[in-house]
């Protein structure tokens, strides 16, 4: 299953947690990670003020596809730029076309919802963003921490980072790896 590789796309104002843990967890099971910038291969500022410098521009990473899951962290107004983003759509149709792995956290699930990806589908998203996601029925929504619903993983926030990103790789890499990965990370069961 070696040869796995996944595209994060990082926006100004993204969630820090909700970016780094699923890179990191993605990294430790041997997924080849690229985090890409919205806009540019320049230093992102996220919700908290913490810096990240992405690997690409996603205009140059998306040039490298296919990747076998695309990740959308949440936060504002990170998720709010995703969700208005053209290449975002042309990536996120993409892989829906293949049937490649959609996964979202928090505010995240929002671009779904604006680029038309995963109608039909359970999903969940940060408490906040309920309302709006239920907004035209094109969803049925779950309280679930994780919910997976055939190649789309969402997750609720910061808090369900974890289980959000081990989940993903437990997906793509298999139960052992994402067992393997979790035990030295002295979960809470």
């Amino acid at each position: 299953m070696a040869g796995k590789r996944a595209l994060v796309i990082l926006s100004k104002g993204a969630e820090e947690m909700e970016t780094v843990i699923p890179v990191d967890i993605m990294r430790r099971a041997g997924i080849a990670v690229t985090v890409a910038g919205l806009t540019g291969k320049e230093p992102i500022q996220c919700s908290r003020n913490v810096v990240i410098c992405p690997d690409a521009s996603l205009e140059d990473a998306s040039k490298q596809g296919p990747y076998d899951v695309v990740l959308l962290p949440g936060g504002m107004p990170g998720a709010q730029n995703l969700a208005e983003s053209p290449a975002v759509k042309e990536v996120l149709k993409d892989q829906d076309s293949r049937k490649g792995l959609i996964a979202a956290i928090c505010a995240g699930p929002t671009a779904l919802l604006a680029h038309g990806i995963g109608y039909g589908s359970t999903v969940t998203t940060h408490p906040a963003m309920k309302e709006k996601m239920m907004t035209g029925d094109h969803y049925k929504y779950s309280e679930a921490r994780v919910q997976k619903d055939g190649h789309y993983i969402t997750s609720r926030g910061p808090g369900t980072s974890f289980e959000f990103a081990l989940t993903v790789v437990e997906e793509l890499m298999g139960a052992k790896i994402a067992a393997q990965v979790k035990a030295p990370l002295i979960m809470k069961d």
